[in-house]
């Protein structure tokens, strides 16, 4: 099917129902990337206020972040369409397809990002609004317009604005910052390689017709899967910092312990059959990942109730 220079296709139906339209921005926002947004920062703000927040500020936190996520997001839909027409999981996001135009979805990122921003002023801090600010900028700029086609090491950096979050949490229910959300950044940071890379070494072919230098697709099975497991073990060592400098109890400690075991463990199988010749399967490693982030998290959250 015929591209235009904006990457969209050109037998996209001009006019769609509303519904349909609102779907088409609503999948700008990329809405699997918000649930990493509600994995950290809800449980974050557990572990600030040492029990239960107050309800409300979790929903504006939440409803703020969720939009200043979907602009750094919409953004890079923007400025990414010319290779996601190209690339297989990519090709029917709404600005190749032509539901979205792209100056609708440029005003849509820049209204998001002004609203977030706003919002989380008057509804949380102007702490908690400058980090989110600040989140937009590193995803958009730094990452998506610098770093993602001319280096290996872009998701590594770029993965810096996904720990943005956790510090948003935390600055919401506090107003300032210490010693744990930085804790929890990098430990967010650390774990963003090991769970990407394996999801570029499923499509390497895809990042490599496009030219976008991933190292999943730039390096052989054996040099990847070793940079995963040295990655998810700086991951795991993170995770148990936490626990003398917060005071984490019983239950972070062994899930950290046990969930990371596991985490390490596939990292390992990876690498083993990278080493090996054989069959290698990146995507337990990703989806082993996430569940890992999620449960851990969910201990973040849990043990503050709890007395030991």
């Amino acid at each position: 099917m015929a591209l235009t220079d904006t990457g969209a296709r050109v037998s996209a139906p001009a006019r769609q129902s509303f519904g349909r339209t609102l779907r088409a921005y609503v999948q700008l926002t990329k809405p699997r990337v918000l649930e990493l947004l509600l994995v950290t920062t809800i449980p974050v703000m557990f572990l600030a206020a040492n029990g239960l927040p107050d309800l409300w500020l979790i929903l504006a936190t939440v409803l703020g972040g969720a939009m200043s996520a979907g602009s750094a997001a919409s953004f890079n839909m923007y400025l990414d369409r010319d290779i996601d027409a190209h690339m297989k999981r990519t090709e029917n996001r709404p600005l190749v397809t032509g539901e979205v135009s792209p100056r609708g979805a440029l005003v849509f990122s820049w209204t998001l990002a002004i609203v977030s921003t706003v919002w989380l002023w008057v509804f949380t801090n102007w702490v908690a609004a400058a980090l989110s600010a600040a989140a937009i900028f590193f995803y958009v700029v730094i990452y998506t317009i610098l770093l993602k086609r001319r280096t290996e090491q872009n998701i590594v950096w770029g993965g810096i604005a996904g720990c943005f979050p956790v510090i948003i949490g935390w600055s919401a229910v506090t107003g300032s910052l210490t010693w744990t959300p930085f804790i929890l950044f990098l430990l967010v940071f650390l774990w963003t390689p090991p769970h990407y890379w394996p999801l570029s070494m499923k499509y390497k072919g895809d990042y490599a017709e496009v030219d976008v230098p991933m190292l999943g697709a730039t390096r052989d099975g054996a040099q990847v899967g070793l940079q995963v497991i040295l990655y998810a073990w700086a991951t795991i060592a993170s995770s148990l910092l936490l626990i003398p400098v917060a005071g984490m109890g019983i239950v972070y400690t062994v899930s950290a312990l046990v969930f990371g075991g596991w985490f390490i463990y596939e990292s390992h199988v990876l690498y083993a059959r990278a080493v090996r010749g054989d069959k290698i399967q990146p995507m337990r490693v990703f989806h082993a990942s996430i569940t890992y982030l999620t449960l851990l998290f969910v201990a973040i959250a849990i043990d503050p109730l709890l007395p030991f």
